[in-house]
């Protein structure tokens, strides 16, 4: 008797977590370009302290970006995806090694590599989600 009054009256699925929506590439992507606006600042600056606090906060954002890429990859992009886009999974791979090639740099350059590839993913984030 219980188990009928609360069995669910009404099935639904969604290919994610929750109802699309809230997953987007430009959580990664913001916290991409402050690992680089950080790189270029610490470029201008030779102040011991200032070098020292911009490290963890560079090392910080560059995880976070790392945390976001991955979400997408494990979370949002499904088979169907991956078969569209056979490049995924070594597109995901490649930026996320570059985001921690990011964090252990200070060269903005390897910034603005992750932010590529970010790009990329982003493109077919979008793509799909027309799909």
């Amino acid at each position: 008797m219980l188990s009928r009054l609360f069995a669910p009256k009404v099935k639904v699925s969604a290919h994610c977590d929750l109802p699309c929506g809230v997953y987007d590439p430009a959580q990664a992507r913001i916290e991409a370009e402050s690992v680089k606006a950080v790189q270029e600042k610490m470029a201008a600056n030779d102040d011991a302290h200032f070098q020292a606090r911009a490290v963890v906060i560079k090392e910080q954002r560059a995880e976070l970006a790392k945390h976001h890429v991955s979400v997408l990859w494990s979370d949002y992009f499904k088979p169907p995806h991956f078969e569209k886009y056979p490049q995924l999974h070594q597109l995901v791979n490649d930026t996320l090694k570059a985001l921690s090639a990011a964090k252990a740099s200070t060269d903005p350059k390897t910034g603005e590599k992750a932010l590529e590839l970010i790009a990329e993913i982003d493109r077919i984030f979008w793509e799909t989600k027309k799909a």
